[in-house]
């Protein structure tokens, strides 16, 4: 393969995967890590990706990044209905659950249709969709209803929090840095996940791998007041063990 032919292929891979690391790209191609890292900096001097450490990066995936609900609902599905069944399965019925809006989070929702005796406190109306009909008691914020998200946030969705409790929070966010914390790229959307955070009594993030190395606009919360998460076995090492190092539980599926 020339080198033209593969980093053309290497790009397309970036931009369907969310992210490469080079170890990966090396054993892929069947060349040499700095053959890799040569291919990734020519791209990233070319503007057609964001080169990271270890690794690369969309250049879609920036700050002030605000994709729809249904542009993400085309991205990494099959992890994303994993980590739904694995947050699923810690419910327990009798449980008051916080839902954020995301598409991470309405795999979870999914997943509770069948549950008996269960309230889910959400700001996120196509939630409340899913579970109408059902036994789940929903309870929706109200507030200023964001297009891209179908999530209500502003000053009526956080007083609505401020007045409940939680047992659990399932969190889903656009970028996950292990060091510096939760971000979204929405302001509004990063007030509501705090004050969420602080109602519940355990928070527990559900993304999937590609979220990690990214920092988006608004910080939610550091990494300190993260208990569990959830995410696929392509997380980065790295991150994966300062994690474990902080004392988060993680879950891998």
């Amino acid at each position: 393969m020339l080198n033209e032919e593969r980093r053309r292929a290497v790009l397309d891979i970036v931009n369907h995967d969310g992210r490469v690391l080079v170890k990966d790209l090396a054993q892929r191609f069947e060349i040499s890590q700095v053959t890799i890292r040569k291919d990734l900096e020519v791209l990233h001097s070319q503007g057609a990706i964001y080169r990271t450490h270890g690794g690369a990066l969309p250049v879609r995936t920036g700050a002030l990044l605000d994709p729809s609900l249904r542009e993400k609902e085309k991205l990494h599905r099959k992890e994303k209905l994993r980590i739904g069944a694995a947050a699923a399965r810690l419910i327990q019925e009798g449980q008051s659950v916080v839902l954020d809006s995301g598409t991470s989070t309405t795999m979870i929702a999914r997943e509770l249709r069948e549950f008996r005796n269960l309230t889910v406190i959400t700001n996120a109306v196509n939630i409340a969709a899913e579970l109408a009909g059902t036994a789940v008691q929903v309870i929706l914020t109200g507030g200023i209803l964001r297009e891209n998200s179908f999530s209500l946030v502003g000053p009526l969705a956080e007083e609505t929090l401020r007045r409940l409790s939680a047992d659990v929070l399932f969190l889903g966010v656009d970028g996950f840095d292990v060091h510096f914390g939760l971000t979204t790229p929405n302001l509004l959307e990063a007030k509501v996940n705090r004050v969420m955070t602080e109602i519940a009594r355990r928070t527990i993030v559900v993304c999937d791998s590609s979220k990690f190395g990214r920092r988006s606009l608004s910080l939610i919360a550091p990494p300190s007041m993260v208990h569990h998460t959830i995410t696929d076995s392509r997380i980065p090492r790295s991150d994966l063990r300062a994690l474990e190092e902080a004392g988060i539980e993680v879950t891998l599926v």
